[in-house]
């Protein structure tokens, strides 16, 4: 059994039939940004005029691009800034005059689920991609993600046929009057570079123990939104813990402050008490207690202020 229970001042408790996780879903949280976007960028700078900036749409075949200036990203420029210029009669415009300023940016190593959640929030055509330090490493744009994912499902699927490792008796060899499997991941605060290494470590191990794809999609959306919630909301980390029965899973991630104020309100879609500066890194969104709800067959949370948090999944295998 896995002890790891703190005080309680109010429980949430839900228990609900769950919409099935598709391949796609679970692939949007496991590949990395940097594994889908384009490298090779093409931008202007804001003394370009329009007449350049049409030219340089026409001739790579693209619909807009980032605006450096001294090497710092400045702006974005699309064809419909363009567009409006040309009916406006404002040909000789700058580049500098018509782009955008307001830039939202995206992180070379997020899992793409951030980039889908900016792409659904904005509306935009496309995102720059930097990495820590700010500078630009690539172009995001909705159909390098759709490419990037038919590339990995085929990928997946030959390593599948080529490498399937299944160990699914695992549980039937060992005589026992119950038999369980305890996983346990550190998880430290603050560390957006690692969030999600403990989830993908998780999926693997069901993969290999032989669990079924539908099973295994819904544990790596569980686990990676409950581990983010440990590295955001956390001031000294956590711990996710999984016990893997013959017949479901329990998945724990635990901390010791600061707590959760109000249970039910955290569980509304939307809610979230993250701080700007964890909004600009793109998390926060408020919609990660309602993911894993969807995802779960039983899902516990517990909380009390200054002392921690317990969250506890249940998967039905």
């Amino acid at each position: 059994m896995v002890s790891t229970r703190v005080p309680t001042e109010k429980t949430a408790e839900v228990t609900k039939p769950h919409p099935e996780v598709t391949k796609l879903q679970e692939l949007v949280y496991e590949l990395k940004i940097e594994q889908v976007m384009t490298r090779k960028v093409i931008t202007v700078s804001p003394e370009d005029s329009l007449r350049h900036l049409k030219e340089v749409l026409r001739l790579n075949r693209i619909s807009g691009t980032p605006v450096l200036s001294g090497g710092e990203l400045v702006g974005i420029i699309s064809i419909e800034n363009l567009i409006k210029a040309l009916e406006a009669g404002e040909i000789d415009a700058t580049v500098g005059e018509k782009m955008t300023r307001n830039i939202q940016t995206v992180y070379a190593d997020e899992p793409i689920i951030q980039a889908v959640n900016k792409f659904a929030r904005f509306g935009f055509g496309r995102l720059p991609v930097i990495n820590r330090e700010g500078k630009l490493v690539g172009i995001l744009t909705q159909g390098d993600i759709v490419r990037g994912l038919l590339r990995q499902l085929e990928i997946d699927y030959h390593e599948e046929e080529i490498h399937r490792y299944r160990a699914s008796h695992i549980f039937e060899d060992i005589i026992s009057d119950q038999t369980g499997l305890i996983l346990r991941y550190k998880v430290q605060a603050q560390d957006f570079v690692h969030c999600g290494e403990a989830a993908s470590k998780l999926k693997r191990a069901l993969e290999r123990l032989g669990a079924k794809p539908v099973i295994v999609r819904r544990v790596a959306v569980a686990s990676y939104e409950a581990e983010t919630n440990l590295v955001i909301h956390t001031t000294k980390g956590g711990e996710l813990i999984a016990e893997i029965q013959p017949d479901k899973i329990r998945i724990v991630a635990v901390d010791h402050g600061p707590g959760i104020p109000d249970v039910e309100k955290a569980m509304q879609p939307g809610f979230s008490t993250a701080p700007d500066w964890i909004r600009e890194l793109g998390f926060g969104a408020g919609m990660g207690l309602n993911n894993i709800k969807a995802c779960s067959d039983v899902m516990n949370l517990t909380s009390k202020v200054g002392i921690g948090t317990r969250l506890e999944i249940i998967i039905n295998m």
